[in-house]
């Protein structure tokens, strides 16, 4: 990636597939950016870009690369793979640049007090995932046009979709009268069926009809 092309891509701001940082004062908290790209769309985090998009550099940026490449081969599990390159401003700063794929295998996950905690990126944000976003980023690469038989509880759904334009889990598992581990595998099913998809919150998850 050239210089010219780091501008253009800082001026546009953060978003789906892009992010970007200062500095690696935090890689344990840069590393939920990085996870949340690779299981979502993929995408690219700068090093060396302020807040407001601004290209200032970062001085001694190989040693920023060495804690992130450390903190990626530590935290991050199942192993990601990334490429990363340094463009230099001058000869005293650069801009590192790491290129996350949509990873095959996703989901990733940080080790946290042994906890497995998987993150998804929304719009500019990268957030938490779900148990039912866990279970859909794990078997959405694996199963290609599932088959699935409506039932009263998928009448349901689709009938308070029609009406409110969006439900959580919660919702449905109180209008239907299910108990929360059917709902939340019913849920899961219709967005593996692309019948309906999932649109991740940082509190709870809503479900949305699927866009033709």
């Amino acid at each position: 990636m050239t210089l010219h092309e780091i501008i253009k891509l800082a001026q546009q701001g953060e978003g789906l597939k892009v992010e970007f940082k200062k500095k690696a004062a935090f890689p344990e908290k840069i590393v939920r950016e990085i996870i949340a790209l690779a299981n979502t769309e993929g995408g690219v985090l700068l090093i060396g870009v302020d807040d407001d998009g601004t290209v200032s550099g970062q001085r001694f940026i190989e040693e920023e690369i060495f804690v992130m490449e450390k903190a990626i081969r530590e935290l991050v599990r199942p192993e990601l793979e990334y490429k990363v390159e340094l463009v230099k401003l001058n000869a005293k700063k650069g801009v590192a640049v790491f290129q996350i794929p949509k990873s095959e295998n996703r989901p990733h996950y940080l080790l946290d007090q042994n906890r497995k905690r998987a993150y998804v990126r929304v719009a500019d944000r990268s957030i938490q995932a779900s148990k039912e976003m866990w279970e859909i980023l794990k078997r959405d690469k694996m199963q290609q046009n599932m088959v699935f038989t409506y039932g009263d509880k998928e009448t349901v759904l689709m009938k308070a979709l029609a009406e409110k334009g969006k439900v959580t889990l919660k919702d449905f598992q109180n209008f239907a009268k299910l108990p929360r581990f059917l709902a939340s595998k019913t849920l899961v099913r219709l967005v593996l069926a692309n019948v309906i998809q999932i649109v991740p919150q940082e509190k709870e998850d809503f479900y949305i009809p699927k866009e033709s």
